[in-house]
């Protein structure tokens, strides 16, 4: 072995094992059609890449897609009265290559195998120093499994921690618009014919799609963004400027659909994303005390949903402290609040959640909006 031999190798030891995360927002966008692209691309510039598990799921595109790339044959379990077949771990470190193409990272592997979920085989393959190319839905996320389950009106049952994803050396968003995605349902090219029209109706309505890639595209950008920043960090560079936040304080008042509006429009100037946020103490009692004011927050909240804010609402007994804490890890850059309409003697003696957050939240716009006086019945 030459000496030039000898100190590539030695350098591909020390080198860390790459992860590349293929992110979707619904099956069928093509995420495992674009990495079996990729790995043919790797293959054809002289990367050693294998197949370890790939999940076509009949579809002849991707099926295509495989074409000349080796495949370690799969492992096969006895499971009850049938024979399973899982990825084989233990091949894939005999075999050591540069790359393996590993799919469907959070499904959980059949009592009986090595590890218990796939992403775990897809640790320990790193950490042997395998560079590994992989795919996943967005529901699959663990941190969003809950609101997804809740807007597809359905159970997600196979998650993936989030620090898998940290973990992640690139990220890659494949992404279709929601039309596209429908057509290619209707086609037959995600689902068999007697499923298409009960998917379109429930996980495939454009509602549920239009969230969840949002979502994918959210999370890439956030990855993306944090791995730049950590760069820079490392290098000694400057950061970044951030991108610019808005956040709408609501209250129970008469007028606060006013500070809907002021926020949508702040938002729509900067091109940026808002939160409507709202505060609800451990007294609050959803209404009963004052259905008005409950019915108020209730509009409120529903318009701003309506004109694109992300809803927020936060549980805790100091609504100062709250709105505080939110501005600061959420990087809020401008904040609207409602004017007090309590007495200068009132604020004086009980605080003001506005003097508050002024006192504490430095290199932030906060624009303060007239609203309707409260007028006292009786």
């Amino acid at each position: 072995m030459t000496e030039l031999a000898t100190e590539l190798q030695l350098e591909r030891k020390i080198e860390p094992a790459k992860l590349r995360i293929y992110i979707g927002a619904a099956p069928g966008v093509g995420k495992t059609y674009h990495m079996l692209n990729d790995a043919n691309l790797l293959r054809e510039q002289g990367v050693d890449v294998v197949i370890g598990l790939v999940e076509s799921h009949g579809r002849k595109e991707t099926e295509a897609q495989i074409r000349d790339l080796e495949i370690v044959p799969l492992r096969v379990i006895p499971y009850r009265t049938v024979k399973l077949q899982e990825m084989d771990v233990e091949a894939i470190l005999a075999r050591h290559p540069h790359t393996v193409v590993v799919d469907e990272l959070a499904h959980s592997n059949v009592p009986g195998s090595k590890n218990r979920k796939r992403y775990e085989d897809v640790m320990e393959l790193l950490d042997a120093g395998i560079n590994v190319m992989t795919a996943v839905n967005i529901q699959h996320l663990e941190t969003l499994n809950d609101a997804v389950a809740r807007s597809a009106n359905t159970t997600i049952r196979e998650t993936v921690p989030d620090s898998v994803l940290k973990r992640a050396d690139e990220v890659v968003n494949v992404d279709v618009t929601v039309d596209e995605l429908r057509t290619r349902l209707r086609q037959g090219k995600i689902y068999a014919p007697e499923k298409v029209e009960q998917s379109l109706a429930n996980f495939f309505r454009k509602g549920n799609l239009n969230m969840l890639r949002e979502l994918a595209l959210r999370t890439t950008a956030e990855q993306v963004g944090s791995q730049a920043a950590q760069y820079r960090r490392n290098q000694g560079l400057e950061q970044a400027p951030m991108p610019e936040k808005v956040m709408v304080c609501l209250s129970t008042r008469p007028g606060t659909e006013k500070l809907v509006r002021v926020g949508a429009r702040v938002a729509g100037r900067l091109a940026t994303n808002w939160y409507a946020v709202y505060v609800a103490r451990p007294e609050d009692d959803k209404g009963h005390g004052d259905p008005e004011a409950f019915q108020r927050l209730q509009e409120s909240l529903r318009m701003a949903r309506e004109l694109g804010a992300q809803v927020v609402t936060l549980h805790e007994k100091n609504v100062s402290d709250a709105l505080i804490r939110f501005a600061q890890q959420e990087s809020i850059s401008h904040v609207v609040f409602g004017q007090s309409v309590r007495s200068r003697w009132d604020i004086l003696l009980r605080g003001s959640v506005l003097n508050r957050f002024l006192a504490e939240v430095r290199d932030v716009t906060v624009q303060v909006v007239p609203v309707q006086k409260l007028v006292r019945r009786g």
